[in-house]
């Protein structure tokens, strides 16, 4: 609604404005139409009320798909609801679902078709970042990819078995992978920061991309703070190029925090196949979208990608170090009773947890 290109600005520009209540998100225009503001992550608002058409933004990134289904429910007015959806065309189900309906019109744009209302300097290093890439493709100029049969990973592996928050189980695991940048300056890579669980049953979760650009005491202190906010076990850090220089900006910004440091002597592509190997399993669930991540995930190629996918990076390592020994650790998790609320394991027999009073 607000900001530069916002639709007050616009109304305003047109005097077509009447009222705007920011705290209930409505607008009135002067010939009498209201507007209603809903966020994709409260899906539950949208049962009951009633309306002559919708503009949905940017459906691919939705975390509930409930959302678009609740908002179909209420439009029901007039001889012709329609739905607008301006979108990045991840292959998301439901964009594919969309373009397979014969009462669903597409029209594409790119970004340079805006160019008059972008800065020059953007543009240029867009184009000189992206341009004859895949990820281009999709984000400057609206193509939906096909899968990368050359990726050790795709959107439906992934979209399978992605879960949301609520759905997930209790962790007897929790780990932080970082993939340092080995500089920080304008030009520098990305520091990969990841956080994955590991579930009793053999299972794995993504739970947050914490990844940034910045100074290693920024990314130290971001890594720090993950640690804290998931009740995180220990932080597993790449070293090849710092080495205990990582251990020592961990521990400055949080003095004995537990640190695993590893060493790439396999190249990318053996650390990353066995995790993609459980991904096909359906053992890998993301706890949301992660579009960064997943798009490095499913653009990386083991043989020709000559740029280090960072995010990709911290992934492989947290999930390395929860996969390896998980077998053990697992059944030795099988043999009590996790509780819900503390993850701290019971004896089965048990009825109230031991360490946080809990019905079990």
């Amino acid at each position: 609604m607000e900001g530069e290109s916002g639709i007050l600005k616009i109304l305003e520009e047109y005097g077509a404005l009447e009222t705007w209540n920011r705290s209930l998100g409505e607008l009135l225009l002067t010939n009498g139409s209201r507007i209603k503001l809903f966020s994709s992550e409260e899906p539950n608002r949208l049962r009951g009320p009633q309306h002559h058409g919708a503009w949905i933004d940017e459906l691919a990134a939705f975390e509930n798909s409930d959302t678009f289904d609740q908002l179909q429910f209420g439009l029901r007015l007039g001889q012709h609801p329609k739905t607008i959806i301006t979108t990045t065309p991840r292959p998301t189900k439901i964009i594919k679902e969309l373009l397979t309906r014969e009462s669903v019109i597409v029209t594409r744009g790119s970004t340079f078709e805006n160019s008059a209302n972008l800065s020059p300097s953007a543009l240029l290093e867009l184009q000189a970042r992206y341009a004859g890439t895949r990820l281009g493709e999709q984000e400057l100029y609206g193509k939906i990819l096909d899968t990368n049969e050359n990726a050790l990973w795709n959107h439906a592996m992934i979209d399978g078995a992605r879960m949301k928050k609520s759905e997930a189980p209790s962790f007897y695991r929790v780990v932080v992978g970082i993939d340092p940048a080995v500089t920080s300056t304008e030009n520098s890579d990305s520091t990969g920061i990841i956080v994955a669980a590991a579930s009793s049953d053999g299972h794995f979760y993504i739970l947050e991309d914490c990844t940034m650009k910045g100074t290693p005491q920024e990314w130290a202190t971001r890594a720090a703070l993950a640690y804290d906010k998931h009740s995180a076990d220990k932080i597993i850090a790449e070293t090849n190029n710092g080495g205990d220089l990582v251990l020592h900006l961990l521990h400055s910004v949080r003095p004995n925090i537990p640190v695993k440091k590893v060493t790439a002597t396999r190249g990318k592509a053996v650390r990353a196949e066995p995790i993609s190997a459980l991904y096909e399993q359906g053992r890998v669930h993301h706890l949301g979208y992660f579009d960064e991540l997943e798009t490095q995930m499913c653009e990386w190629e083991p043989n020709t990608s000559a740029k280090s996918p960072d995010r990709m990076d911290a992934l492989v390592w947290a999930l390395t170090e929860l996969s390896e020994g998980s077998g053990t650790l697992a059944g030795l998790a099988a043999l009590g009773k996790l509780c819900s609320n503390c993850s701290f394991p019971n004896l089965k027999s048990a009825g109230i947890c031991i360490n946080c009073q809990t019905l079990l």
